[in-house]
């Protein structure tokens, strides 16, 4: 079975960075997508950026030119890039894989981000 385990968040001022990192294990690694989402105290479950199995990505507008999502599929890890932090990126960081097949969505255990000003 699929499982993901995130790491790499903490606390960092605004206009830091911080490298999130996903890995994949004990299943395949046969998945349309790859994604990471985020989730603040009263707000709703959203995405951050995307890569499907074909390479392409997408981001929320907010991270668009600040993120950036890679994977190495030889290391079945997915990673997040986050530059010029802010406040508002404060959030539970989840690493997301939607399963080919199926499509099922398998969910990491989420990493705390806190971005102080």
């Amino acid at each position: 079975q699929v499982q993901l385990a995130e790491s790499g968040g903490g606390l960092v001022q605004a206009g830091g960075s911080l490298r999130l990192t996903c890995v994949v294990s004990r299943g395949t690694f046969s998945v349309s997508a790859m994604g990471w989402y985020r989730q603040a105290p009263g707000k709703e479950r959203e995405l951050v950026a995307r890569i499907t199995s074909g390479g392409s990505t997408n981001y929320a507008d907010s991270m668009k030119g600040r993120f950036t999502i890679s994977s190495d599929n030889a290391k079945k890890t997915v990673y997040l890039q986050m530059n010029s932090l802010k406040p508002e990126d404060t959030a539970v960081y989840y690493c997301a894989a939607q399963l080919n097949g199926s499509g099922r969505y398998v969910w990491g255990q989420g990493t705390q981000v806190t971005v102080s000003s």
